[in-house]
């Protein structure tokens, strides 16, 4: 497992790869150390991706991943990248997406479940009526992603 940090303007994100994949981006509290020059491509790749996602340049991701889970939380989070930059979608259309229309719930459950922040955008689904339901990174963030789409459009 490697890792890497980006000082964000809405805090500290850690990004945790294998030789090959991103297993993980999360908001953390601190840096611990981590030596660039012995990371994986993909590391780097991922780093310099979200840098330029906070600084408004990029809108679409285009890194390997490693998100594991049930075969219907991979429905959600698969259904969760179609989900436009700058847009939102609400638990039932994504319920519907992966041919639940029911399961509403069960996404948000998927939601929370998922451990690829920003790169797998679970910021972006909304409650039915447009709320700003949970988000693991506070809600204060999800607020500042969305509306940092929106303005990046």
């Amino acid at each position: 497992m490697y890792k890497a940090y980006y000082n964000s303007p809405i805090g500290i994100v850690e990004i945790v790869s294998d030789e090959k994949n991103i297993i993980e981006l999360s908001f953390v509290e601190n840096a611990a150390e981590s030596n660039l020059q012995a990371a994986p491509e993909i590391l780097k790749s991922a780093l310099q991706q979200v840098e330029e996602y906070f600084q408004g340049k990029r809108s679409v991701f285009d890194l390997k991943l490693k998100a594991e889970g049930t075969e219907f939380q991979q429905k959600v989070w698969k259904s969760l990248i179609e989900v436009p930059y700058g847009n939102t979608a609400c638990y039932g259309e994504i319920a519907t997406a992966v041919g639940n229309s029911k399961a509403s719930r069960a996404v948000g459950g998927a939601n929370n479940k998922n451990k690829i922040a920003i790169i797998i955008p679970c910021h972006r689904i909304v409650g039915a009526d447009g709320s700003l339901t949970g988000y693991a990174g506070g809600l204060w963030r999800k607020e500042w992603l969305l509306k940092h789409e929106k303005d990046n459009r």
